[in-house]
């Protein structure tokens, strides 16, 4: 545990040195619990990407602690806020790749990194001796299926396809065919990047999720967006979008080693209630965690 712990702190080590630089500097420059302190603590966690409705309800937690606790120096409320930042991040539990019998429909605008998430969530599941078959069901875009077979390849993954252009339901009930026949534990299908204004794109995705629950037997359909962290406020954006269009069920936040703004997890978490399942601190297949808020807020608070 304390080595997963490490590296988690080591992958958010660019939100971690900004926001906690903040916090410093906040402490510094009023020692006490008076009113600079806390305008210069809100001001950390908004431009840190918390978003300014979480972080009110954060900082007046913490007054109300504070005093009911009779606390008196600013360095003090260090604990609290790890604590608060955990409770708002307990927004339920992550049931992908946790229960067998799984159809994972992993969905986001291109450029978030996907097809990458796709390819660690597959070895992930390996680790924990799970079988899983890929569908390559992003028949939309030029190079998605070679990009995900180049995936299948390295891990020596079974992958079902089509050619490009075709049905993307119809692969995705060719691999739960093909995962009943082989009694796999997950299918995890990839799907083209979607903006909202593409219509037909998103209709394409609803007849995947529908096709996929009704040829589901003895497995449970789940969908996973991916989000990239370095996107900040606009990830809260495209989460509404496929969320109203589709049902968001869990999250994969990536590039979180890439951004100085990690508070983009918790104004997630507040505004929607999805659980963020992993996060992506890394370009090599094992870099994915699966979420923890306890250590997910003390790697990321903690002075």
């Amino acid at each position: 545990m304390v080595a997963i712990f490490k590296r988690l702190k080591k992958g958010l080590s660019k939100s971690r040195t900004n926001i906690t630089e903040k916090i410093t500097t906040a402490i510094k420059r009023s020692p006490k619990l008076d009113e600079v302190f806390w305008e210069d603590l809100e001001e950390a966690l908004i431009s840190s990407d918390v978003g300014f409705e979480a972080t009110v309800e954060i900082v007046d937690k913490l007054r109300a602690d504070a005093k009911k606790q009779r606390l008196k120096e600013s360095a003090d409320i260090q604990s609290l806020l790890i604590e608060n930042i955990s409770e708002i991040l307990s927004v339920g539990k992550s049931k992908i790749l946790k229960d067998d019998k799984q159809i994972i429909i992993v969905f986001g605008v291109n450029g978030t990194g996907k097809t990458t998430t796709i390819a660690k969530l597959y070895n992930l599941a390996k680790s924990k001796g799970k079988e899983s078959i890929l569908a390559a069901a992003d028949t939309f875009r030029a190079a998605a299926i070679e990009q995900l077979e180049i995936w299948a390849n390295r891990l020596s993954a079974k992958i079902v396809k089509h050619e490009r252009g075709s049905d993307p339901a119809a692969v995705v009930y060719d691999s739960i065919k093909a995962a009943d026949a082989r009694n796999s534990d997950y299918v995890i299908a990839d799907t083209a990047g979607r903006l909202h204004t593409q219509a037909n794109l998103m209709d394409e995705l609803k007849k995947i999720k529908r096709v996929a629950t009704e040829k589901a037997g003895d497995y449970t359909v789940k969908t996973l967006l991916v989000l990239d962290a370095n996107t900040g406020q606009n990830a809260l954006v495209q989460t509404k979008l496929f969320n109203e269009a589709l049902g968001v069920d869990e999250i994969a936040l990536t590039k979180m080693d890439g951004t100085a703004k990690g508070g983009i997890v918790i104004a997630i978490a507040k505004e929607f209630r999805i659980p963020i399942s992993f996060i992506g601190i890394g370009e090599g297949i094992d870099d994915i965690e699966e979420f923890d808020p306890k250590s997910f807020s003390e790697a990321l608070f903690q002075t």
